[in-house]
């Protein structure tokens, strides 16, 4: 197993709340590396963060965290909202819960959000396996009730 840096995760928690969670497109760089991405960055050296996406309502994404200018860890991640879900006001309501549910990221598990978060008549669920270094998951949303809004899988770990 690959040593695990003890300040990642911390590092990691503070880059996501910096970005996507709390500033949505916000945070969004002027000239992303590849054309037609949205392109996220923190900074707190030595470490570096940087979310690289494509898409809104199904979209598709990479994480990577770099200490000393070498990216040391990284997450993929693919997924949105349901296809039946088309209208802009649906979109930026389901999205604008998953930045809350995101916020609600911890040290203990720093890759998308909580384990649970409910709020304006809507659930997110984690679910994860694994830890830092090796680790994936899927995160959904459904409304009170059941009906299925939107879902994401993930993976990544410590790049060796």
């Amino acid at each position: 197993m690959a040593s695990i840096p003890h300040d990642l995760a911390a590092f990691l928690v503070e880059a996501k709340r910096r970005t996507y969670a709390g500033l949505d497109d916000e945070a969004t760089v002027a000239r992303p590396l590849l054309a037609g991405s949205k392109q996220l960055e923190h900074r707190a050296p030595p470490y570096a963060y940087r979310d690289i996406y494509f898409g809104m309502g199904f979209f598709a994404g990479q994480e990577t965290v770099s200490r000393d200018d070498r990216v040391i860890w990284s997450m993929s991640y693919s997924g949105g909202a349901h296809a039946e879900i088309t209208d802009r006001d649906s979109f930026l309501a389901i999205y604008k819960f998953l930045r809350q549910a995101l916020l609600g990221v911890c040290v203990e598990e720093p890759y998308r959000g909580p384990r649970l978060f409910e709020q304006a008549g809507m659930v997110y669920r984690n679910e994860v396996e694994g830890t830092l270094d090796r680790f994936h998951g899927v995160e959904t949303i459904v409304r009170h009730g059941g009906a299925p809004l939107y879902e994401l899988r993930y993976s990544g770990g410590l790049l060796r």
